[in-house]
Parts: structure tokens; C-alpha cells; sequence
């Protein structure tokens, strides 16, 4: 009962390790950022038609729709801007999954239908609720991290291990390869001189054979 008291809800998790965890956080904030952005562009537009338009106590039919038909313009232009660029900041983000794969010749997939699983997207909301609430929130100082080396760099000495490492595992197969065709080869000769001489000594017990006859 206590335990449920100090935690009245699981801490939301996504299944990562912890250093991919934290490259969502930090997806997250930045996202978190551009909607606040998006949100303050839609409140100023309001703003904008009542510090411009509404200098009047009364407005006709025909003014009020003129004026919501301008807004709902403006509001349009404006959301589906920032809907636009979202698809193309998401893009970029897997244009960098995908070419840091590439350099380890992995071939990464998606499945878009994930996307639209309430199950996974009240996870993802829980989880942002747990990371970004003000009882929960980081000291600005554990927000600092360094900069990871990009993988054609940090990773750059991981790589050039494992190609030694199979460089070295393909000069011990070339030579145990050269042994065993050594091998073969004698064995092939070693047939060939027991094959002659079951040959002459056949042909000899049938030269003796003949001579007995006669």
C-alpha cells in the first residue's frame, strides 16, 4: 500500500537502453519546442484579428464571416506550415538512423501501422508526462551532454578492430585451406600408385596363370 501511495503510476518506459531512452528525450524536447512555437503562431493569429478587426461594438452577419473566413485562412496556412515541416524534420531524423545502418551494412524497417496504435501512443504520452512534468524535471545541469562523435568517427576504431581481427581469421583459413589441398593432393598421388601397382600385380597373376595352363 505504501509503495502504491509514493507511486500511484508506473514509470513510463519505452523498451530502449538507456542511451537510446535519452536520444528520445532529447527528440522529445525538441519537439516539444516546435509545438509551443506552432501554438504561440495560432494564438498570435487571434490576436492579431481582435487588436485589428474588433474596434467595432457591432459587426454584421456578412463582417463576421468575412472575418472568420480570414482567420480560418490564415490559421490554415499557418498549421498546415508546421504540419509540412514536421514531416520533412521526421525524414531528416530517419535519414540519420538509416545512414549511420548503412555504414554497418544493416538494412533497418519500419511499420508505419505502429504509428496509429493507441496502445503505444498512450505509452509514448505517459512517458513524456513522466520526463517533462515540473515534479519530474532534470536539473538544467543533468540536460547537459556531450555531443556524440558521429559513427564514421567514433565508431571508425570498433570497425577497423573487426576488419583486422577478420583479416587476421581469413589469413589463418587461406593457410588451413593451402594444407588441406596439400593433403588431398598427396592422397590422390598415393591412390593413383596403388591403383598402378594392384594393375601390374593383376597383370602379373594372370601372366602366371597362363604359363601354369601351358
Amino acid at each position: 500500500y505504501l509503495s502504491l501511495c509514493l507511486y500511484p503510476y508506473p514509470q513510463a518506459e519505452l523498451g530502449l537502453n538507456e542511451h537510446h531512452q535519452n536520444e528520445v528525450i532529447s527528440y522529445m524536447r525538441f519537439a516539444r519546442f516546435k509545438r509551443g512555437l506552432c501554438l504561440k503562431t495560432v494564438d498570435s493569429c487571434f490576436q492579431d484579428l481582435k487588436d485589428s478587426r474588433l474596434v467595432e461594438e457591432t459587426f454584421t452577419v456578412d463582417e463576421v464571416i468575412d472575418m472568420l473566413d480570414g482567420l480560418r485562412t490564415v490559421v490554415h496556412s499557418e498549421v498546415e506550415s508546421e504540419l509540412i515541416n514536421t514531416t520533412y524534420t521526421n525524414v531528416l531524423l530517419l535519414r540519420q538512423l538509416f545512414s549511420q545502418a548503412e555504414k554497418w551494412y544493416l538494412k533497418l524497417q519500419t511499420d508505419v501501422s505502429e504509428l496509429e496504435n493507441r496502445e503505444l501512443l498512450e505509452q509514448v504520452a505517459e512517458f513524456e508526462k513522466s520526463e517533462f512534468t515540473s515534479s519530474n524535471k532534470k536539473p538544467s545541469a543533468d540536460l547537459i551532454k556531450p555531443k556524440l562523435a558521429p559513427l564514421n568517427e567514433g565508431g571508425s576504431e570498433l570497425l577497423n578492430k573487426t576488419v583486422a581481427c577478420l583479416q587476421e581469421e581469413n589469413e589463418k583459413l587461406k593457410t588451413r585451406l593451402k594444407t588441406i589441398e596439400t593433403q588431398a593432393t598427396a592422397a590422390l598421388d598415393e591412390k593413383s600408385k596403388l591403383e598402378k601397382s594392384l594393375k601390374d600385380l593383376q597383370m602379373i597373376q594372370g601372366d602366371q596363370k597362363v604359363n601354369i595352363v601351358k
